[in-house]
């Protein structure tokens, strides 16, 4: 549950939407040529965290854009990553390129949003994030998109501008103008021409955050799917992918693809509002399902999908009931205070660490749709990981104070393949291994089922003690192969100039996001250049361990891997330039030994010392009291001194 504040600036967000919808218009005439359709696929990515907190990505739904969202495609694709994590970053992004040469930028995937936008290099007030602006000077193929009778324009009457509101007050204005997608280096699609907005101003998050802008993948004309599909490039479709509880990453696709077998869909009526919306039925809980009436998913917008919110929201009737009825099948776990104070979490302490078997211990929960399809959701699409209690969770459903709108967001999709099918009006869901899917789209080209826990490879052979960044390590090691050391190199760019940042803060950072000890970390050396800095690290098994559990090393080099690795805003954008593995090193005896050795020489020296110096003790000793005078001896008259 979260404060009546929060919830209001839910019920605000959609009349800002539907108000920006109907300021800002197509501005542009798209050409439609007559190429065959190619879907285009983007791998999602997960974006630099701002906190690790969930407590901090609800008050980034609170205060965010929210809307009110077997086999491969059938034709060439183009693929990019999804890097970034929902919980811990507040979104996913992606990498797409904008103008000739190319200007990348790190954009939030959001359904919710109808433009494509980045800082603009005259912006007037634009936050510092993680890129440069886009600098439309610098692009020979740039045009702005004159005023016309369509769109709403600057005060000289020149070029067309651009508004966005978004719940919390944030906002995003700038100018209109055109140039050249590209989606990647991997995209069959060559570089498309495409209208989006150059910042001059922005605020509240929008201002704060680290990704450069959004990308637009709602229901309007200037939408970035809209464009493509009236362009003929792709279909009217497009698939997002979320990586599961902790890893982060999958994929996107634009364009069709072919349902996988056991898909489940749900009709959209694009009629009803400007979101992704679906027809939710009944929830069930255990099996059982809840004691609530249909229409209460239908209230307001009905049941949107939005994959710029983190967490989901019930209206307040059918909370209770959801609530209510999982405390009740938890009945051997331990309720405990949320990780913010600020918020009435609903948490549950005794779970234990192992994610993949929460659902021994939390009940199922089924969604049922209008035509009675049913979708099953797993723990980790409805919980979240308590950040102070290890093994505690949370419930990531919350309720939607004053407004009937029921709002569903990443949390409820994690590992779970979504297509927003806007041809046939559905939203079809299947449940697969979002993490894994970029993987198998590089090495089938075909999203195969694949099950959420990675399977174990009967694999014999030697692993390679060097395994480069843009290689894909194995989902197990053999058994025979330990992981000794795990090193790597990582160039980063300070935003001050105080000279060198502080490396035992860095160590720690490390530490913490590659989930070891500090004393596990080592800085080996580092280079710099200004504010340039080339470091390379060494992660150490435990002090009392010769080396990694496969568990643990798979842990790390995923998170090396995949990007995971986030670092504060003060250390600029960071690339993981290499990074290898080296199998454990045979120890000789000496150095099997060496502590027990030492520990023996220590006691053995402490035992001679102490005897030698009893001896000198009781030799003085002796000699004091041997020493007598013979009978009858005279002994010198010895005067009294003076007084």
């Amino acid at each position: 549950m979260a404060p009546p504040a929060s919830r209001l600036a839910a019920a605000l967000l959609l009349a800002w939407l539907s108000l920006a919808e109907l300021l800002v218009s197509s501005a542009h005439a798209l050409p439609r040529p007559g190429d065959p359709h190619r879907p285009l696929i983007l791998p999602l990515s997960k974006a630099p965290r701002d906190s690790s907190s969930s407590s901090s990505s609800r008050e980034r739904d609170h205060h965010r854009r929210r809307l009110l969202g077997s086999e491969l495609p059938r034709s060439p694709s183009a693929r990019m990553r999804l890097y970034d994590d929902l919980l811990s970053n507040g979104y996913y992004t992606t990498r797409l390129a904008i103008g000739t040469p190319p200007q990348e930028f790190a954009l939030i995937v959001d359904t919710g949003s109808t433009v494509t936008y980045v800082p603009c290099s005259n912006c007037q007030r634009c936050g510092k994030h993680q890129d440069p602006r886009f600098q439309p000077q610098l692009s020979s193929t740039y045009q702005p998109v004159k005023c016309n009778a369509h769109c709403s324009c600057d005060a000289a009457r020149k070029q067309c501008t651009y508004q966005r509101r978004y719940a919390e007050m944030s906002s995003s204005t700038g100018m209109l103008g055109n140039d050249l997608v590209s989606f990647g280096n991997e995209s069959e699609l060559t570089p498309q021409r495409a209208v989006f907005g150059c910042e001059i101003v922005e605020t509240g998050d929008l201002f704060s955050q680290r990704a450069d802008g959004i990308m637009g993948l709602g229901r309007g004309y200037l939408s970035i799917v809209n464009q493509l599909v009236e362009k003929h490039v792709i279909d009217n479709s497009f698939s997002l992918c979320y990586g599961g509880m902790g890893m982060g990453g999958g994929a996107m696709i634009l364009g069709s693809i072919v349902p996988p077998t056991g898909m489940v869909f749900s009709h959209s009526d694009p009629h009803r509002s400007p979101y992704y919306n679906i027809e939710l039925k009944e929830i069930h809980v255990a099996g059982e399902p809840l004691k609530l009436t249909p229409s209460i998913f239908d209230g307001r917008h009905g049941t949107v999908l939005d994959s710029g919110t983190t967490f989901a929201y019930l209206p307040a009737k059918a909370f209770l009931a959801f609530r209510d009825a999982v405390t009740e099948n938890v009945r051997s776990l331990r309720k405990i205070p949320g990780p913010d104070p600020k918020f009435q979490d609903v948490c549950f302490a005794g779970a234990g660490w192992d994610i993949s078997r929460l659902s021994e211990v939390f009940p199922k929960v089924d969604m049922v749709f209008g035509d009675k399809q049913k979708l099953s959701l797993s723990p980790e699409n409805y919980l979240f990981k308590h950040t102070k209690v290890p093994g505690a969770y949370c419930l990531g459903i919350f309720q939607n104070e004053n407004d009937e709108t029921t709002l569903l967001g990443g949390i409820l999709v994690r590992n779970m393949l979504v297509t927003y099918d806007r041809e046939k009006n559905k939203l079809g869901f299947w449940k697969t291994n979002c993490s894994e899917l970029w993987k198998r789209l590089q090495d089938t080209g075909s999203p195969t089922p694949a099950p959420l826990v990675p399977q174990k490879h009967n694999n014999t052979s030697a692993i390679s003690p060097s395994i480069a960044p843009s290689g894909l390590t194995p989902n197990s090691f053999p058994v025979e192969f330990r992981v000794g050391i795990i090193t790597f190199n990582m160039s980063f760019s300070i935003k001050s100039s105080s000279g060198k940042p502080n490396f035992t803060e860095f160590e720690e950072l490390i530490a913490h996001e590659l989930g070891v000890s500090t004393s596990q970390v080592h800085l080996l050396k580092f280079t710099s250049s200004g504010n340039q800095f080339l470091v390379e690290l060494a992660i150490f098994p435990a002090d009392s361990a010769d080396y990694f559990s496969n568990t643990t090393a798979m842990s790390i080099i995923t998170r090396l891997r995949d990007h995971h690795v986030q670092l504060p805003e003060r250390f600029g954008s960071y690339q993981l330039v290499e990074w290898k593995i080296e199998p454990q090193k045979k120890r000789t005896w000496w150095q099997r030994n060496y502590l027990a050795v030492a520990a023996v020489a220590s006691v053995a020296l402490l035992l001679t010392l102490t005897s030698i110096a009893l001896w000198f003790v009781w030799k003085n000793n002796w000699q004091q009291s041997g020493v007598y005078k013979p009978v009858g001896v005279v002994i010198p008259e010895q005067e009294l001194p003076p007084l």
